[in-house]
């Protein structure tokens, strides 16, 4: 399982898990994703790893787990860093910064049951540059 198919299209897995993602279904595109990581061994590995555990950042977020939200946070960076500024269509520093913005109150918290909302209007989306082919 590759990256792309023979065409230059992104993996379907990979689209699955974005459509999902934007969704803010955030278990299911970690689902999807895992799907993909588990078979793929090429370098785009730790990629989807970050991916991955940029959305189980967000779903711990939304269920109050602030301690889990801020523990994956550091590590989804950590995953996605070295593939800036873009890898596989998605700008990765536009999509840390926004990820950023939306867990930075729960980064800067210092306890693990702070009352912190997740606001809607600051949850990062995944959209590709070339976007996807129909």
């Amino acid at each position: 399982m590759g990256t792309t198919d023979a065409s230059g299209a992104y993996e379907p897995l990979y689209l699955a898990g974005i459509e999902k993602f934007n969704e803010c279904d955030f278990y299911e595109s970690h689902e999807l994703w895992e799907e993909l990581w588990t078979e793929y061994r090429g370098p785009s590995r730790k990629f989807y790893q970050g991916l991955i555990q940029a959305a189980v950042a967000l779903y711990h977020f939304g269920n109050g787990n602030i301690r889990g939200a801020r523990k994956l946070h550091g590590s989804a960076r950590g995953y996605l860093e070295p593939f800036a500024p873009h890898h596989l269509g998605l700008d990765v520093n536009v999509f840390l910064r926004s990820f950023d913005d939306c867990l930075a109150e729960v980064v800067a918290s210092t306890g693990d049951s702070a009352a912190i909302e997740l606001d809607p209007e600051r949850l990062p989306e995944i959209h590709l540059d070339p976007p996807p082919q129909s």
